[in-house]
């Protein structure tokens, strides 16, 4: 299978699953559980997605100023304060921890 063809068969299983979306039917979507379910995973994934490009580094553990980025965006979301500072304390304490050493 040359990489073309692995690439248009991924767009097709892609748009082939976004549209099964509209066949689903109207009364499973309000329904209150799946509700809770999509939210759910929505933050799961994100989750998981924040942990990986925190921790990981090829296939290694590590441990490294982007812990302390993460560490200080969770305190200053935890805090309420506006998004953009948020991204900025995070980009400010990872710049110090690798400035540090």
């Amino acid at each position: 299978m040359t990489l073309w063809t692995a690439i248009l068969l991924a767009c097709a299983v892609a748009y082939a699953t976004k549209l099964a979306g509209y066949a689903v039917p109207a009364r499973w979507l309000n329904n209150p559980r799946m509700a809770r379910v999509a939210g759910a995973i929505t933050v799961a994934l994100l989750s998981a997605l924040t942990v990986m490009n925190t921790f990981a580094s090829g296939t290694a553990l590590v441990l490294d100023a982007r812990l302390a980025a993460l560490a200080v965006a969770a305190l200053a979301l935890w805090w309420r304060l506006p998004f953009l500072l948020v991204v900025l304390l995070g980009a400010g304490a990872a710049a110090g921890v690798r400035w540090w050493g």
